[in-house]
């Protein structure tokens, strides 16, 4: 199945000083790497999770994506089209198939706007006339599961799993072929999130759309996705289909992060992986595996020299960047605290 979505060796960087104070403290590079040389694919119909620490540069790929945040080098492609580099109105067309839900449910949605004006919004900004306003908000808070009337309502009167539907019918509202979704279960009860991803999924299947959910929710990932990402200080350190990695874990980093996933079972026993140390500040990067500060399969090799991408054996769609990846290499075990959850 061809890619969707094509993200090449994607560079983003934020500046930390003014271009003044740079020049009077002379300070050369003012600038943090927030994305450092990121590829992944979306395909057609497929979904795609970003997990990983707060901080690892999920939400800043998402939004570069969107055009919202200047990429510095590299490549997305959509649809065979170079988004990189486009001026606003040439992106435009562009933005009409790529919708974006965000973060905070209710803060993302303008308080002074109706819930028939938030959904309508997007033809006025693409200019389509042609539409009954009423009718198209109807129509998509039926698609999500909301009454008609809730088209008369504003923001402050909707509950934070409301305020997440109406945002899924905004990004719907104009019939996008990619969704990204943004910590969709981020702040609601467990039963709305397992809503959430109810509809999410239903949309998936009825749509056909393709989605990338950015979590550090991995029962989101477990639930949703067919392919998963795991990012660290910026970097994708393993990738492959979701069922590979949740099986076989090749990335120490992605192997904690597994392993201290609640599972729904008063009576499991867990062997909790504990990760040493603080993340890294991406202002002073480790050499070599940036992992390797905080990984106790580390070596001398690991704090030197940055680990070329290799693939799985048994899966070659699932790559990783470790110099002795999880069950690949005879290095002692991890130090494992059993925990009953």
């Amino acid at each position: 199945m061809s890619a969707l979505l094509n993200v090449q060796s994607l560079h983003v960087r934020f500046r930390t000083i003014g271009p003044l104070k740079a020049l009077a403290t002379g300070i050369d590079d003012p600038f943090i790497d927030a994305v450092c040389g990121v590829s992944f694919e979306i395909r057609k119909g497929e979904t795609l999770a970003l997990i990983g620490e707060s901080g690892s540069g999920k939400s800043t790929i998402g939004r570069t994506i969107m055009g919202l945040q200047p990429a510095f080098s590299g490549s997305i492609r959509f649809d065979g089209q170079e988004l990189v580099g486009l001026k606003a109105s040439e992106r435009k067309s562009y933005l009409r198939r790529l919708a974006m839900v965000f973060q905070d449910p209710v803060g993302s949605l303008s308080p002074r706007l109706t819930v028939q004006s938030l959904l309508t919004e997007p033809f006025r900004i693409h200019s389509i006339s042609n539409r009954d306003p009423g009718a198209e908000a109807e129509r998509l808070l039926r698609t999500v599961g909301l009454p008609a009337d809730f088209g008369r309502r504003y923001p402050h009167q909707l509950s934070g799993g409301q305020a997440r539907r109406v945002g899924i019918a905004r990004a719907l509202a104009l019939n996008p072929d990619l969704v990204i979704a943004d910590e969709p279960t981020a702040g609601l009860d467990v039963s709305v999130q397992g809503e959430v991803l109810n509809l999410l999924a239903r949309l998936k299947d009825e749509l056909g759309i393709a989605i990338l959910i950015i979590t550090h929710n991995l029962n989101v990932v477990r639930h949703m996705a067919d392919r998963m990402a795991t990012m660290y200080l910026g970097r994708v350190v393993e990738i492959g289909s979701a069922e590979s990695i949740f099986d076989h874990p090749r990335h120490p980093y992605t192997q904690a992060l597994l392993s201290a996933n609640p599972v729904p079972d008063p009576d499991a026993i867990l062997n909790r992986i504990q990760i040493k140390g603080e993340v890294p500040s991406m202002l002073k990067r480790p050499a070599g595996c940036e992992f390797h500060t905080r990984c106790q399969y580390a070596q001398e090799i690991c704090s030197r020299v940055l680990p070329e991408p290799s693939t799985s054996p048994d899966d070659l769609e699932h790559s990783f960047k470790c110099h002795f990846p999880v069950g690949l290499q005879t290095t002692p075990p991890l130090e494992q605290l059993p925990l009953r959850v």
